[in-house]
């Protein structure tokens, strides 16, 4: 059974922005399975809407399932493992500038109106990595440092890569490939 990867944009972005195309075409060089889905309502988004947009589109979670998200992306992954039933298990998660609170950003507030079950989520993932940019100008350097506290993270900070958005003017925002190697880590451990 070959590997599926599911690649989730962040608030107000869409599948085709930034870096997602070109990790979606490394991938499938690969022979992996990808999925970009286009989330509901990206610039007034609903947790709850996002997380069913989820399990509509993996269906059966296993361990060749693997997820990237981006910026809101990330939270809505954590959200999504969090409500997995025990015993259910994907094979990882990349999180690229993800946050843990809403950032002082009304239109988050969905996502964040209970505390995250840090254990859950872990118990349903076996891996997780974190990239960050130290420039970022939206999501402080400190929330990598909260994935590896929570959820044994392996971090990775990029220099100059601001938020990873195409919006960034930075040329290596359309390509990825630390997200890529991330993954194959995954794929062989």
């Amino acid at each position: 059974m070959s590997n599926r990867v599911f690649i989730i944009h962040g608030y107000g972005g869409r599948p085709e922005d930034a870096w997602r195309p070109w990790l979606q075409d490394e991938l499938q060089k690969q022979g992996w399975e990808t999925t970009l889905p286009a989330m509901p309502n990206p610039d007034h988004p609903k947790m709850t809407e996002w997380v069913a947009k989820l399990q509509q589109e993996i269906g059966e979670p296993a361990r060749n399932t693997f997820l990237v998200g981006h910026s809101l992306g990330c939270i809505a992954i954590l959200r999504y493992l969090e409500i997995l039933e025990k015993g259910q298990e994907i094979g990882g998660a990349v999180l690229v500038a993800g946050f843990t609170d809403s950032l002082n950003t009304k239109e988050l507030g969905s996502f964040f109106e209970k505390p995250i079950r840090w254990y859950d989520i872990k118990s349903h993932c076996r891996q997780f990595t974190a990239i960050h940019s130290d420039n970022d100008p939206w999501v402080p350097l400190s929330h990598a440092d909260t994935f590896k506290e929570k959820l044994n993270a392996e971090v990775i900070v990029r220099s100059g890569m601001k938020h990873f958005s195409e919006d960034d003017n930075v040329e290596e925002s359309f390509k990825l490939p630390a997200a890529l190697d991330a993954l194959k880590k995954m794929e062989s451990s």
